[in-house]
């Protein structure tokens, strides 16, 4: 004959049960939201254009007050256009010799406008101009040629608007 169960047994079985109930149970009510349901917080990225606009300064980079009005125009562009905006500081001596190969040096990263302030910097677009008839150079304080545009020295405000209007040109 076959042997029943006891009575203990069968309690076992139904309280297993009930704890696997309340716990399914539990787990549907407390599930976190699905996925339709959250938000993802705004992209911090800020996508920029295929243009890049490049400063050359002297030794003091963007702490030389010549070149502060320039960096915040051409930022000023940034924010208007999306076009990136960099710069690079000529160290050594400040000598037209010294300041070639920087300007050399942006023309190989690609930058589709140079932009120069100092002496030795506007001196060594000029000599590099020339065998680059393709790009594009911006001197602050000298005189226009073939790609050369010139803009004024003056008053920082004059000197940052110029430069702002001259690359959002250039982007456009």
């Amino acid at each position: 004959m076959a042997k029943r169960p006891t009575p203990r047994r069968h309690r076992w079985w139904w309280a297993a049960g009930v704890v696997l109930l309340v716990a399914a149970g539990l787990t549907v009510a407390l599930w976190p939201a699905t996925p339709a349901q959250r938000t993802l917080p705004p992209a911090r990225a800020r996508q920029y254009l295929a243009f890049d606009a490049c400063l050359l300064t002297g030794t003091q980079g963007l702490a030389d007050p010549a070149a502060q009005p320039v960096w915040a125009g051409m930022q000023d562009a940034s924010l208007a256009t999306r076009a990136k905006v960099s710069y690079l500081a000529v160290t050594g001596p400040q000598t037209v010799g010294n300041a070639v190969p920087y300007t050399n040096t942006l023309l190989a990263r690609q930058c589709n406008v140079v932009v120069a302030v100092g002496q030795s910097q506007v001196d060594a677009v000029y000599q590099t101009a020339p065998s680059h008839p393709g790009a594009k150079f911006v001197v602050v304080g000298g005189q226009s040629g073939t790609n050369v545009t010139a803009l004024p020295a003056g008053p920082a405000a004059e000197v940052r608007s110029s430069v702002a209007g001259l690359i959002i040109n250039l982007v456009r």
